[in-house]
């Protein structure tokens, strides 16, 4: 298994620190939990797509944040390495970033991939948690900006582009005593993109270059106010002949272990990558927030 980064781990951990020893009087007042989780990408929501919550536990009159470390490998050897930040001003507007690094295995032995993304996410209208008499979920509009840091094998397998911006539609609702008198929340997002490998192959390819309208989904049930239990689906395009690809998938465990810190464990399926078909993952996930 390849070795983290140095660069990344120091960053990793600065991250946490500054997120867990905050000045306390900067701790937001929001229901626990009810920002989800830091998403891979680092908007906040599941762990697999964005959600219409904004980062951090601010309330409308504060700001938050949070900040997360991801760590998956693969049953076929690949390693992904993934931190990053948001901040929330006033539960409305959230601003986000992440860098991933991510092992080849033996299929380019030695060598990873490097993203920078950056987020912006803006809540149009709506309160999924307050908002509990209507059938009105949140909704968020977004955008990922996502930057590969080396194009050698991206271009090689037929990718067009280094860098994109993908636009998404977030819309989520928490349905309070919904299953059995537990809550339960229910997601949708909608994302245009032509990321390949949700961009550590670059964008576009031989297949098409053009947005691609993907639907991403959450589902998961509440049985104690810092407990959810959930599944995660994602569209994906496959633009690359070299390089084909299906959708990914998660069964996820998320647990509050106090207001400022989550663990995230899962069960991970990346469907294909490259030639090597069903990579199924272990995930873990460690988020501190303000």
């Amino acid at each position: 298994m390849p070795e983290k980064h140095p660069q990344l781990i120091r960053w990793q951990g600065l991250m946490l620190i500054a997120a867990i020893w905050a000045d306390p009087s900067c701790a937001g007042e929001r229901l626990l939990g009810s920002s989800g989780v830091s998403q891979i990408e680092g908007a906040a929501g599941g762990g697999l797509t964005p959600w219409a919550m904004i980062a951090g536990s601010g309330s409308r009159d504060q700001i938050g944040a949070s900040a997360f470390v991801t760590r998956a490998h693969t049953r076929g050897g690949y390693t992904l390495d993934a931190a990053g930040a948001a901040v929330g001003w006033y539960d409305s507007v959230e601003l986000s970033l992440a860098r991933w690094r991510f092992g080849l295995s033996d299929t380019v032995p030695g060598e990873h991939l490097g993203l920078d993304l950056f987020g912006l996410k803006w809540r149009v209208l709506g309160d999924a948690v307050f908002d509990a008499d209507s059938w009105r979920p949140q909704l968020a509009l977004g955008l990922q900006h996502k930057r590969n840091r080396d194009m050698t094998v991206p271009r090689l397998l037929g990718a067009k582009r280094a860098h994109d911006t993908e636009p998404y539609a977030a819309a989520t609702k928490l349905w309070l005593g919904a299953t059995g008198g537990y809550n339960l929340l229910t997601h949708l997002t909608l994302r245009g993109t032509r990321a390949n490998q949700m961009g550590l192959l670059g964008f576009g390819g031989d297949r098409g270059g053009s947005l691609q309208p993907q639907l991403e989904m959450s589902l998961a049930l509440l049985p104690r106010d810092n407990l959810a239990i959930g599944i995660e689906w994602r569209g994906k395009p496959s633009l690359l002949s070299n390089a084909p690809e299906t959708r990914a998938m998660d069964l996820f465990v998320a647990w509050w272990i106090s207001p400022k810190l989550n663990l995230t464990v899962a069960y991970l399926d990346l469907g294909q990558i490259a030639t090597k078909a069903a990579q199924r993952s272990s995930y873990i996930s460690l988020q501190a927030q303000l």
